[in-house]
């Protein structure tokens, strides 16, 4: 097969009912559907499903890689697990997408390269996939890794973006970009996150805590302002105590700092770090 176009979906909170499985399975006589996944490959455009109804409808996450160098990757989580207006502030147009449906935050990433050789597609998913359990805890960095690999993008692609984009300043910088999970350095290769881009963010990451110690959580929260503590305890009076809880994690892990640099910045100290 010289071009071809490769789809999965995972489900990972609930298998598909026999229902629904008959429902996907009506998209394409080709694909392997199962309780919990559906993977197939195609000529051209014989797929005829709509990843983003799939995903909204069925599916935690999506794979998306093709023969001339698309990479897409899809991760859905609860609304309740994730603040969509924190998600928003690392979006870049055309590679880093958050939309939301009644019940669900979808992270949609995308990278573009036909020079770029093949990824191994094999367990890639799954792999991928592990992103979603760290951001419903309140990890940042794969939706950081996701951004820097967007503007990244202009390095291999000088018409990429429009010269103002130069300008767009860093979103926060999350703690633990030196530290990164098995899951995160994945998505950082599927993305084409330059090694070098990746070192230079890092040195505004500060690291995380070695472990979630119970008894320096309990200390750590007895220091928390008053103020600090009676909005968390509002939030999880008012049903929010998923918010709460990324909030404290993300605040015990290293206080998430703002961005203080330019896409221009950190493009510039990179090549500098080339040499």
């Amino acid at each position: 097969m010289s071009e071809y176009q490769h789809y999965e979906f995972l489900a990972v909170d609930r298998p598909l009912s026999d229902e629904e499985q008959a429902e996907v399975r009506e998209l394409s006589a080709r694909a392997s559907v199962t309780g919990t996944t559906f993977t197939g490959t195609y000529e051209q455009d014989e797929f005829r499903g709509d990843p983003d109804v799939l995903v909204e409808s069925y599916y935690d996450a999506h794979l998306h890689v093709t023969s001339w160098g698309t990479r897409r990757l899809m991760i859905r989580v609860a609304r309740g697990d994730l603040d969509d207006a924190v998600a928003e502030e690392f979006e870049v147009a055309e590679r880093v997408d958050v939309w939301s449906s009644e019940e669900h935050v979808v992270l949609d990433f995308t990278s573009e390269d036909e020079e770029s050789p093949e990824i191994d597609r094999d367990g890639l998913l799954a792999r991928l996939a592990e992103i979603r359990t760290e951001i419903v805890a309140g990890d940042l960095r794969s939706l950081y890794i996701a951004w820097l690999a967007g503007y990244g993008t202009w390095e291999r692609d000088e018409f990429a973006f429009d010269t103002s984009a130069e300008d767009e300043p860093e979103p926060v910088v999350p703690p633990g970009l030196g530290q990164l999970t098995h899951a995160q350095r994945a998505l950082a290769e599927f993305l084409r996150l330059d090694e070098d881009l990746l070192a230079v963010a890092t040195e505004n990451s500060m690291p995380l805590q070695e472990s979630l110690d119970p008894k320096a959580l309990g200390a750590w929260m007895t220091e928390l302002p008053s103020a600090d503590k009676d909005l968390l305890l509002l939030q999880v009076a008012q049903g929010q105590a998923a918010e709460a809880r990324i909030e404290i994690l993300r605040r015990f892990n290293g206080d998430t700092a703002a961005g203080s640099r330019t896409v221009g910045e950190l493009l510039d100290q990179a090549a500098q770090r080339r040499g």
